[in-house]
């Protein structure tokens, strides 16, 4: 009797990922991952950085406050700068009224805070939590979050080099300062808004740390990249006191947080000279379809970060960039002749009154150097066919002043008018922008002696 035995078709199933029998951690390392990820999470939840990841291109929500600002963190926040810091003066706050600082009172105060509640956090964790014997499955959960949060702001930050807009070349008013007179911040924005090549060259070391962030397989080049860049910029900010000083050491604690995990293999592998093992891709889920749409999911998601921050980049550019507009009398204007209600002014350093150049940089604005090198700006609206130029002042609705203007010749200037209820009349005459020897020097491969070392030539040359 012949029986013909008939293959049973099995049911195709979905690979899954083999599950690794993880280890005990020990207590010390159990406490410093629930401080650390209390402490790491409520900052990035609390500042620019939880902000940056949810920025929509276009939007009026572009720039939001940033969460502690808000109620109710704000006055809590205000309260104990008031009765423990005795911090008497109101507390403004980064994107708030009086501040542009990431480094204001408000901002420590608040990482004062988010260090207590940490610490209080750790403790009762700790004890609600004692038999716990790893955090492995929420440790990859949360690194994958801290990931991000590095990535947005090396992205946006390299983006802003790349495009070189976060340092602006230097203004006219900058070349008319002495270099004594600027801060040592302003020291700084000049020397890498004169040298955009050195700029984008350190935007594009941020810039491509933030992309090696977003795939898994990369996320630790990445973080030793994005290490070596956040603390060369630590440093500029620290010798150059630039107020994002405590931003950037926060994005250096991200930095070491996402490398913790194989600092034993590179120190074999780069102090030692040992041989090591790779590093274990911890996948988030058992399914290899989940992974890999999540994979996917993941550089969709950092190719959006890398389209806003280069569409808000490209915005500014065309606002303070090298291709902006500019005024119809774009330059520097030397006052050559003033009179004020018909009384001649000749150029004394102690008169307050009258101006020794008129500075013409932005569409929508002026400026006047005084004779004792200070300077005064203007709201300004230039009318070419009626040849009109006026001139208001924010803080002084009342003050105002209208000029007529004529151009005898393309480098020279007549202003007859109004100014604050006297009769002005100026010439001026522009100067030549490559006078100035920052702007007309130039690059030489070969030099016979250094140029501008003050100490052995006094002439600079």
């Amino acid at each position: 009797m012949n029986v013909q035995l008939q293959t049973i078709p099995q049911l195709q199933t979905e690979p899954i990922q083999p599950q690794f029998n993880i280890p005990r951690w020990n207590l010390a390392l159990r406490i410093a991952f629930r401080f650390w990820m209390v402490y790491l999470g409520l900052y990035c939840l609390a500042t620019q950085i939880i902000i940056t990841l949810f920025s929509i291109p276009g939007s009026e929500a572009a720039s939001p406050p940033d969460p502690a600002a808000l109620w109710p963190l704000r006055p809590a926040i205000s309260w104990i700068g008031a009765h423990i810091f005795h911090v008497n003066a109101p507390l403004t706050v980064f994107w708030g009224v009086n501040s542009s600082s990431a480094d204001c009172i408000f901002a420590w105060v608040m990482a004062f805070c988010v260090l207590v509640v940490s610490t209080a956090a750790t403790v009762v964790w700790a004890l609600l939590d004692r038999r716990r014997e790893n955090y492995a499955e929420l440790h990859k959960w949360f690194r994958l979050l801290i990931r991000f949060a590095l990535a947005g702001q090396m992205i946006l930050y390299g983006m802003g080099k790349v495009i070189p807009i976060q340092m602006e070349y230097p203004s006219l008013i900058r070349l008319l300062q002495p270099v004594g007179t600027l801060s040592p911040m302003g020291l700084l924005w000049v020397d890498m808004g004169f040298a955009p090549a050195y700029q984008i060259f350190c935007g594009c070391t941020e810039l491509v740390g933030g992309l090696l962030l977003i795939v898994p397989r990369t996320a630790t080049l990445g973080a030793l990249v994005s290490l070596a860049a956040m603390i060369q910029v630590f440093m500029l900010n620290m010798t150059h006191d630039v107020p994002v000083k405590l931003l950037v050491f926060h994005l250096i604690l991200l930095c070491c947080f996402l490398l913790a995990p194989d600092v034993p293999r590179l120190v074999r592998f780069l102090l030692l000279r040992q041989t090591t093992s790779l590093s274990t891709q911890v996948q988030l889920f058992r399914s290899v379809r989940a992974n890999r749409i999540t994979l996917a999911v993941q550089i969709i998601f950092g190719l959006w970060l890398v389209g806003a921050a280069c569409y808000f980049a490209w915005g500014a550019w065309k606002i303070v960039g090298l291709s902006k507009p500019l005024p119809p009398l774009y330059g520097i204007w030397d006052v050559k002749q003033m009179s004020i209600d018909e009384q001649p002014r000749p150029p004394l350093l102690t008169d307050s009154t009258r101006w020794r150049r008129a500075i013409f940089d932005f569409p929508e604005g002026m400026a006047f150097q005084r004779m004792d090198d200070s300077f005064a700006k203007y709201v300004a609206s230039v009318n070419l066919p009626e040849r009109t130029l006026a001139l208001t002042k924010r803080g002084d609705k009342n003050w105002k002043a209208n000029f007529t203007f004529q151009q005898p010749a393309g480098d020279q200037l007549i202003l007859d008018g109004q100014m604050d209820n006297h009769q002005v009349h100026m010439e001026l005459q522009l100067m030549d922008r490559n006078s100035f020897r920052l702007v007309s020097r130039g690059f030489h491969w070969a030099q016979t002696s250094p140029f501008g070392r003050y100490y052995r030539d006094p002439e600079g040359k």
